[in-house]
């Protein structure tokens, strides 16, 4: 199956039907009076969360959705049938867009959660619903509402509880292969990985998914390479996993620049916990080994862990240090959440 993350879809309600302008009529019965039924309901344009999706596929082939008009009144009281609704179905982490790419109208995460796109034009009243006690015979009706009419943008981030950064073949996809049952695409060129990958690794009876996305260069966020459009898969991680090629000649400039890309992408992205990894170490001798990571050390600023994927050499750390934080992102979300806002008058 193609990964798609972004897709633009055209929606509308359906209108509601008229009401209707009708009399009784009937042998025998003198001044009947009206009967005329009111309008159908338009139907109702939904997106609604589905488990089992992890793309937006779907969206590439149809994209305009358009749910059915309500039936008009007819005579003897007779209500128009309502339009049946239409229901967009997406995967978790589907952002709903407005036009302009940039106001957001849902943010969709959980499996069952459901959100009201465009509601159904009202139907119009019958001239039965006009009868007083001094008009009798009121020859008037109400048409029905129009529908909605919008364009929307879809925009999936995958839910995952850790993300990968660094730059092409820094040993992101080998990770993952190494410590999950996903078989990401590995090859020593730059850009093997085109789309995002999860994993679903564990450690300690513990498991927590992991997000692969591609390598980013320096000016991803002016479009080079393939830009930075997939850090938004990374957004809702509890922690980002930095590794770094340790067998790079510029270790220090090659994580200065996913550091400046990141905090150029903006949002929460820059403020998330950050383990940061020397990647590679198999290949290199113990004193290469020291001064890349004292090098590195010296650039981040912080502690630096020590991995192969290859190898499977200190993954197991990498693991539970990435655990760790995101036990602690928890905490610090539950805590937040049972925090009550302060009271203003």
């Amino acid at each position: 199956m193609k990964f798609l993350d972004l897709a633009k879809v055209y929606i509308r309600s359906g209108a509601g039907g008229n009401g209707c302008i009708s009399f009784r009529r009937e042998k025998y019965i003198e001044y009947g009076g009206p009967d005329g039924g009111d309008g159908g309901g338009g139907g109702s344009v939904w997106v609604e969360v589905v488990d089992g999706l992890n793309t937006l596929i779907d969206f590439r082939y149809q994209q305009h959705f358009f749910a059915k008009n309500g039936q008009p009144g007819m005579g003897k009281q007779r209500t128009g049938k309502d339009g049946d609704d239409i229901i967009l179905r997406v995967p978790e982490g589907t952002e709903i867009m407005d036009e302009d790419q940039e106001t957001v109208i849902a943010d969709l995460t959980t499996v069952g959660e459901k959100f009201l796109l465009a509601k159904g034009g009202n139907g119009g009243f019958g001239n039965l619903h006009f009868k007083t006690s001094t008009n009798q015979a009121p020859r008037r009706s109400n048409p029905g509402q129009d529908g909605v009419e919008r364009t929307i943008w879809l925009r999936l981030k995958l839910i995952a509880d850790v993300g990968l950064l660094g730059l092409p073949n820094a040993g992101k996809s080998t990770f993952l292969a190494a410590t999950s049952n996903a078989r990401p695409k590995i090859a020593d060129y730059p850009f093997t990985t085109l789309h995002p990958n999860l994993g679903v690794v564990g450690v300690d009876n513990v498991e927590f998914v992991v997000a692969d996305i591609p390598g980013l260069i320096e000016g991803a966020s002016e479009g080079r390479g393939l830009g930075d459009l997939f850090l938004g898969h990374v957004e809702r991680c509890s922690v980002l996993l930095h590794l770094v090629d340790g067998t790079s000649e510029t270790i220090a400039e090659d994580y200065q620049t996913i550091v400046t890309e990141v905090e150029r992408y903006g949002g929460i992205l820059a403020g998330k916990p950050r383990v940061t990894v020397l990647n590679k170490i198999d290949a290199l001798e113990d004193e290469a080994r020291a001064e890349a990571l004292s090098t590195l050390e010296e650039a981040s600023g912080g502690p630096v862990m020590q991995m192969s994927g290859v190898a499977r050499e200190g993954t197991t750390d990498v693991l539970r240090a990435l655990r760790t934080q995101i036990d602690e992102d928890k905490l610090r979300q539950k805590a937040s959440k049972d925090d009550p806002e302060p009271w203003h008058p």
